[in-house]
């Protein structure tokens, strides 16, 4: 067998099959990021980056994980070394990482949007750092750009209930940028009253509603306002992130006493917080159902492990990990009281953990109904899990369990907008797997089929599912 070309044309692409059904069903569809972290602000005020550092390594966590496991000291990383010192510690360590998907993502992004063939080593990283730098000189390497650039339709932001959706109402009257720039709900710092961050940001959402909160009921009348004010701005989605689900219902008059415990910043037990959350999944699942939204569950990260590193730099800042809980028994509870009261939202289903995900996959089945195809979706392989084994484990679950044709596909969850190309890796994993099914005799050779499906499963299904019509 002949060795194949570095990243060529047919990367990933392994069979005849998945070749054909790539390019008609993948290469030219475009990109639904309906999960991201790009900033709203940096889109509309969509200023020319300074350098590829900059542009590539300023935000990005993945790398910086990825260096520091190389022993790159952390001046390199977040400290004060100069643009091109951090550049070329990139690059001395990237060709250390094979089999990581940074390396793959790395030269789709050189590839994409450089036209840059080379590998990036610490031999080519000079001649790699001028041409970039060059590009981004005379180019448009600019937010707006890179994102039409990409075929991108839609991007579902993530931004908190007491933010200001300013930059959101700008956007939608660039009548330059034909991307639709949604807010999603997250609200994370509304169910972890066990945070440091829960009473700065009782504060933040009392200067949001411009009134103060003092009660559990005063807090639940408050993310109500705040979420009928992003469903204005176009909002269809919603998303929380928890260690695993708990379900244990209190007396409301007991919750109103946690809240008012975590408000005071006083001791609170395991018990009350797994009270108080489930609390508040429960009336968050109930007033996203009543306003037809999705609700994103994302399942099992242990977030800022180091505290020193926590304590210097803030989260986000590659110091997370995947937790170890069982998760079945809570999530089953909160899906179907939501159930039982007709009150459960179309839902997304995350599991950061890879042994939850014949776990998830097989939740699914329990609570699907006629209201939207797969309503209760497995959500993509994330985080950890987005690279080439990770997708594959999570699409073959979602096969063997569930519908993978009505699948909604890939998210960047990305604070990079070079990030992009992670969608054409997903969908290349995507053709592959299906090219295996039908060479293999599991599935006839109907191109035209397995090209629609494709196409859906990369952008259509997440549209319809979102109750999205957007014009390519």
């Amino acid at each position: 067998m002949a060795m194949r070309r570095f990243m060529d044309r047919d990367f990933l692409l392994t069979t005849k099959t998945a070749k054909e059904i790539y390019r008609k069903g993948a290469e030219k569809t475009p990109i639904f990021d309906w999960h991201c972290h790009l900033s709203a602000k940096e889109i509309y005020e969509n200023k020319r980056p300074k350098d590829i550092t900059e542009l590539w390594l300023s935000s990005d966590h993945y790398k910086w994980r990825m260096m520091r496991s190389c022993g790159v000291g952390e001046m390199f990383i977040t400290g004060k070394k100069s643009s091109h010192d951090k550049f070329m510690a990139y690059a001395k360590s990237l060709p250390k990482c094979i089999g990581n998907p940074l390396y793959t993502w790395t030269h789709l992004e050189l590839q994409r949007y450089f036209n840059i063939e080379t590998p990036l080593s610490e031999k080519t990283a000079e001649e790699i750092y001028k041409r970039c730098n060059e590009q981004i000189r005379t180019g448009d390497f600019r937010p707006q750009a890179l994102i039409q650039k990409s075929n991108v339709t839609c991007v579902c932001t993530t931004d908190d209930p007491a933010d200001d959706l300013t930059y959101h109402e700008l956007l939608a009257k660039e009548a330059d940028f034909s991307c639709k720039v949604l807010p999603a709900f997250r609200a994370d710092k509304a169910i972890h009253i066990e945070s440091s961050t829960f009473i700065p940001w009782v504060a933040a959402m009392e200067k949001a509603v411009r009134r103060e909160i003092h009660t559990f009921a005063d807090l639940k009348t408050a993310l109500l306002e705040r979420l009928d004010y992003f469903c204005k701005h176009g909002a269809c989605a919603c998303d929380q992130s928890v260690l695993y689900v708990p379900y244990r219902v209190a007396p409301q008059e007991k919750i109103e006493k946690i809240f008012k415990k975590g408000l005071s910043g006083a001791y609170i037990s395991l018990e009350e917080i797994e009270e108080y959350i489930t609390a508040m999944l429960l009336f968050l699942g109930e007033a996203y159902a009543k306003r037809n939204m999705v609700m994103e569950l994302h399942i099992g990260p242990m977030r800022n492990n180091n505290s020193r590193m926590f304590a210097r730099l803030g989260a986000d800042a590659g110091f997370d990990s995947i937790g170890d809980r069982n998760i079945a028994e809570g999530l089953s509870r909160y899906l179907n009281a939501l159930e039982e009261k007709n009150s459960l939202p179309k839902t997304v289903l995350f599991a950061l953990n890879p042994k939850d995900n014949y776990v998830i996959g097989s939740m699914l089945g329990n609570f699907q109904s006629g209201e939207a195809a797969s309503k209760i979706q497995f959500g993509s392989a994330w985080w950890f899990n987005d690279n080439y084994d990770g997708m594959r484990a999570q699409m073959k679950a979602l096969a063997n369990l569930g519908s993978l044709g009505c699948f909604i596909g890939m998210v960047t969850d990305s604070r990079s907008f070079l990030s992009y190309p992670r969608h054409e890796y997903f969908r290349r994993i995507l053709c592959e797997l299906l090219g295996e099914f039908v060479e293999e005799g599991k599935y006839p050779y109907d191109v035209e089929t397995l090209s629609k499906m494709v196409e859906d499963i990369s952008y259509n299904n997440a549209l319809a599912y979102f109750g999205l019509e957007i014009q390519p």
